[in-house]
């Protein structure tokens, strides 16, 4: 996730004090109940990074080990050419529920904030994140320093029925596998609030499941986040 403003400042004044606040490096050593997470996703109008867009996102924060649900975000998204298509039959967003939305301007403006230094989460993270680099590109030349932790891939070093193997054709469990064996029932599946809670809620329990296996507390060392 590369910055694009290393030879020019950005001249958005929210974009800039986001790059300012924004460290894409965390410290390893940092316990796990002094990081801020925020757990995001994503609902589109389809899986092509350039052609498609996002319609809906929705962020939720995790810290001392607590999801903070006063701290919760959603947002439609303005989509003027938002298609009917297979994407919509999974997610149910209509054409006529983004014509209500915010400008996709505004809503990266006001997402901007809530992620300032803090470890983004999610189910598939990888694109959710591309679909919002992309939005960043367009509007702002712009793109998200932040480090990223993939639920997916944390399932796969916490939960031993997720356990990477050496066969060739093992796939990352979905978010409804990883629910079943953390006995999670998924909330609205398939829209942005309640993939977002879900993927706190399965965050949450691989931490402590993690946590009992060390048998000591958790620091970043011990998660799998990448570097923004």
């Amino acid at each position: 996730m590369n910055w694009k403003f290393w030879k020019r400042p950005p001249s958005n004044p929210v974009v800039a004090a986001y790059r300012e606040a924004t460290s894409p490096r965390p410290a390893r050593k940092t316990p796990v109940a002094d990081a801020r997470f925020v757990i995001l996703d994503c609902e589109t109008s389809g899986f092509d990074i350039q052609a498609n867009r996002i319609l809906s996102l929705a962020i939720a924060e995790v810290s001392k080990g607590r999801l903070r649900i006063a701290k919760s975000r959603s947002w439609t998204v303005f989509q003027e050419d938002a298609p009917i298509n297979k994407a919509v039959a999974i997610h149910g967003i209509l054409p006529s529920q983004t014509a209500g939305g915010q400008p996709e301007t505004e809503v990266l403006l006001e997402f901007l904030p809530c992620i300032h230094d803090a470890i983004l989460v999610g189910h598939h993270i990888r694109f959710d994140i591309a679909m919002l680099n992309a939005s960043l590109e367009r509007h702002y030349r712009a793109a998200l320093r932040n480090p990223t932790l993939d639920t997916a891939a944390f399932a796969m070093t916490s939960i031993e029925a997720f356990a990477k193997t050496a066969y060739p054709g093992q796939h990352e469990p979905s978010l409804e596998e990883v629910c079943a064996q953390c006995k999670i029932a998924p909330l609205e599946r398939h829209t942005a609030e309640g993939d977002t809670f879900t993927t706190a809620q399965i965050f949450l329990s691989m931490c402590a499941l993690h946590q009992r296996h060390l048998g000591r507390p958790l620091t970043l060392a011990d998660l799998p986040v990448l570097n923004g």
